[in-house]
């Protein structure tokens, strides 16, 4: 098919590269413009413009898509069909309409479970046991068209938003893969009115740990924001992330230090397995305690 391919971050990247290696022709990428990062401030492609770059594929990036004269050019590529993954745009309805048979969206949650910016890091924080991706047919509404595949996978104990960010970014490479293959003869599922949650952005206030949380909250909240923004706590006066955890045996005052890098919280304790000073790169529990001497508390 002729495709329009609309995505920014990494977690788009592996369903580009999917389609080109299946075949179809890619006539243009939409992305975010280079934004600046670094302790230069310079402007810097995302992701998808790299990677679109490198295939040799035409890339644009409009700030908006409300402005006529991007909505015809939009037009004006006569797509079979757009495919859309973390883009970062909502798409108006002149550029839902444009493509032949559509638009259809990527999305990392079991719809109508975790609608919106953020469905990977909530569904970790929120303990869910299975969390999956959708091929959805975009409408106006926000994640809320019709399903036409969906690929459920487990959420281990272990899991934080880095692995299940990787592991759904596949799926969902080969999922749309598959699913444009067979699109004559799929049917599109409409999403059931109940179950409905929102994956709202993740607001760094939300980062700071407050160990008079249950344990199990405690491991979730580490696990759910590990890498980005990342957990974090105050050890000796210096902010700490955490970027991983399990829950542990043990009890006390909460953040008390009861071991190792065993900490009490409400209910029960969480053992850090990984942690990151700043300016420092991510250590696991061994080496970062030889480096460090815990005070009796956390805070």
């Amino acid at each position: 098919m002729k495709l329009v391919f609309m995505g920014t971050p990494d977690f788009s990247v592996s369903a580009l590269d999917a389609l080109v290696q299946a075949g179809h022709e890619i006539l243009a990428v939409y992305c975010q413009p280079p934004r600046p990062a670094g302790r230069g401030k310079k402007d810097r492609p995302s992701p998808v413009q790299l990677r679109a770059e490198s295939l040799g594929l035409p890339v644009r990036y409009p700030k908006s898509l409300r402005d006529p004269t991007t909505q015809a050019e939009f037009r004006d590529l006569k797509a079979d069909l757009a495919v859309v993954v973390a883009y970062g745009l909502i798409l108006p309805r002149e550029i839902l309409d444009a493509p032949s048979r559509g638009c259809l969206n990527i999305h990392a949650s079991l719809l109508p479970r975790w609608r919106g910016a953020a469905p990977i890091h909530r569904a970790i924080m929120a303990g869910d046991a299975n969390t999956g991706v959708c091929i959805m047919q975009m409408d106006a509404g926000l994640d809320t068209g019709p399903v036409l595949l969906r690929q459920v996978s487990k959420i281990g104990d272990a899991d934080t938003t880095a692995d299940l960010h990787d592991r759904l970014s596949q799926i969902g490479a080969d999922l749309i893969v598959d699913c444009i293959a067979r699109l004559d003869g799929l049917t599109p599922e409409a999403q059931p009115e109940t179950g409905v949650t929102y994956a709202n952005k993740i607001d760094k206030d939300e980062a700071r740990i407050n160990w008079a949380a249950p344990a199990q909250d405690v491991d979730r909240q580490i696990r759910g924001l590990s890498p980005f923004p990342g957990a974090w706590c105050k050890i000796n006066g210096e902010r700490v992330i955490l970027l991983r955890s399990k829950l542990a045996d043990g009890s006390g005052e909460p953040g008390q230090v009861l071991g190792g890098f065993r900490v009490a919280c409400k209910v029960g304790a969480v053992e850090i397995t990984q942690a990151q000073r700043s300016g420092k790169r991510p250590m696991n529990a061994d080496e970062f305690l030889n480096g460090v001497t815990l005070p009796k508390t956390l805070n």
